[in-house]
C-alpha cells in the first residue's frame, strides 16, 4: 500500500493535475482522490478475505487474493502525479521542480502519520499478545520507522510486524520517491537533451518499464540473494512507470475513455486470478507467475486510472467524484495505515472470529466502521494545512 498521501501531494494542484482545457482542475482532482478510495478499499477487503480464509477458495480465493491490485493503483498514480511537474516544466520550457522542496514535501506528507501508526502498533501489541510478531523489537521498531524494514533476509522472521505487514508498500513507495529526481533527470535532461520529445520520452519510459522483468529475471536465477529482493523498488517499477506514461499522454492531449478501457482491465483481473499470476502471495515464488502478475497488474492499475488522468468526464469519472468517494479519497492514506490493526480487533474482539474463519463481508464491514473514524482523526491532526 502503497499509499501515497494524497491527490494533493504535489504541492501545487495546477502543476499536478494541469492539462486538458476541457477538464478543470478541480474535476480532475476530486476524480483522481476517488481513484484513491477504491484503492484503500480493495486493500481492505483482500485482507479480510485472507484473514478469514478466504485466499484457499480456489479461483474465488484468487479473486479475493488479486484485489491488492489497489497498491499497484496507488503506485500508479504516484508515478503521474509526482513526474507530472517535470514533464510539464519540460513541455513549456520551464525549470524543473526543486528537488530540495519535493523531497521536504514527501517527507512531511507521509512521515507525521506513518510514525504515529508504528508507534501506536508496537504499544497496542506490546500489551496485547496475539501469535507471532517477530518484528516486535527495537530494532524492528527502528526498521519500520525509517521504512528499511524490507531491506533484509528472512523478511518474514526478521522486521514484519503484525499489525504492519502492509507497510511493506510503503518502503517501495518511498524508495519511488527517492529515485524519482534521478529518472526524471535521466528522461529529460539526459535522453531528451532538455528539449521537449515526447515520443522520445515515451520511448524511454518504454525502457524503464524493462528493468521489472530485467530484475524479476536476476532475483529468481541467482543465489545468495536476501529474499527481500523481491520486494525491493525494481519488482513493481513499471507499475509506477505507468503513471509517468499518463503524464506524458495528458502533456500531449491523449484523451481516454472509461467505457473504451475499464472491460479490458476488468477481462485482464479476471485472467490475472487464474494460477497464470501465481500462487495468492505478495510475490510469487516462481519466475513466469512474477512476470505474468507484474504485467497484468501494470495493465489494470494503468487502465483504471487512465480515464480520470486523460481527461474523461462520464458516468465513471463523476462517480469517484462523488462526495463519498472524494471523503474516502482524502482519508484513504490514513486508513491504508491503520486497518490491519482495527481489523484485527473488530475480528477477535467484536465479532469473535478464530482466525482464518468468519464472514469476510462481516469483518469488511466491521473494519470499516471502526477505521474510518479513526482514520479521519489522524489525517485531520498529521495533515499538512495550507499556509495563509
Amino acid at each position: 500500500m502503497t499509499a501515497p498521501r494524497g491527490v494533493q501531494d504535489t504541492g501545487q494542484l495546477n502543476d499536478a493535475q494541469g492539462g486538458l482545457e476541457s477538464v478543470s482542475a478541480a474535476e480532475r482532482v476530486a476524480s483522481l482522490t476517488g481513484v484513491r478510495a477504491v484503492a484503500a478499499l480493495l486493500v481492505v477487503l483482500t485482507h479480510a478475505a485472507y484473514t478469514t480464509g478466504k485466499y484457499t477458495h480456489g479461483y474465488e480465493g484468487l479473486v479475493y487474493a488479486r484485489m491488492e491490485i489497489g497498491v499497484p493503483v496507488f503506485f500508479v498514480l504516484s508515478g503521474f502525479l509526482l513526474f507530472r511537474p517535470w514533464v510539464k516544466a519540460a513541455a513549456i520550457g520551464g525549470p524543473p521542480p526543486s528537488v530540495r522542496r519535493y523531497a521536504w514535501h514527501r517527507v512531511r506528507r507521509i512521515m507525521p502519520a506513518y510514525a504515529v501508526t508504528v508507534v501506536a502498533a508496537y504499544l497496542v501489541y506490546h500489551w496485547r499478545m496475539a501469535g507471532p510478531n517477530p518484528g516486535h523489537t527495537w530494532e524492528g521498531l527502528f526498521r519500520n520507522l525509517t521504512l528499511t524494514q524490507i531491506y533484509t533476509d528472512q523478511y518474514m522472521y526478521s522486521f514484519l510486524h503484525q499489525g504492519l505487514t502492509q507497510m511493506w508498500s510503503l518502503a517501495v513507495e518511498a524508495a519511488f520517491y527517492v529515485v524519482l529526481p534521478l529518472l526524471a533527470w535521466l528522461l529529460l535532461a539526459v535522453l531528451c537533451r532538455r528539449r521537449w520529445r515526447p515520443w522520445l520520452l515515451l520511448g524511454g519510459l518504454t525502457l524503464l518499464a524493462a528493468v521489472t522483468p530485467a530484475w524479476l529475471i536476476f532475483v529468481h536465477t541467482v543465489d545468495g540473494l536476501p529474499d527481500g529482493a523481491r520486494l525491493w523498488l525494481p519488482t513493481y517499477l513499471v507499475w509506477f512507470v505507468g503513471g509517468m506514461l499518463l503524464a506524458v499522454l495528458a502533456t500531449i492531449g491523449v484523451r481516454c475513455y472509461a467505457f473504451a478501457v475499464l472491460p479490458v482491465a476488468v477481462v485482464s483481473y479476471f485472467i490475472a486470478s487464474t494460477p497464470l499470476a501465481g500462487e495468492p502471495t505478495t510475490s510469487p515464488y516462481a519466475l513466469a507467475p512474477a512476470m505474468w502478475k507484474a504485467a497484468f497488474y501494470a495493465v489494470i492499475a494503468t487502465l483504471i486510472v487512465a480515464p480520470v488522468a486523460l481527461g474523461d468526464r462520464g458516468l465513471y469519472s463523476r462517480f469517484l467524484a462523488s462526495r463519498p468517494m472524494v471523503f474516502l479519497g482524502e482519508i484513504s492514506y490514513e486508513i491504508f495505515l491503520i486497518h490491519l490493526v482495527t481489523m484485527e480487533l473488530v475480528m477477535v474482539e467484536i465479532l469473535h472470529f478464530p482466525i482464518y474463519t468468519g464472514s469476510m463481508a462481516a469483518l469488511s464491514v466491521g473494519t470499516l466502521v471502526v477505521t474510518i473514524p479513526l482514520a479521519w482523526l489522524l489525517h485531520r491532526f498529521t495533515r499538512v494545512r495550507p499556509v495563509r
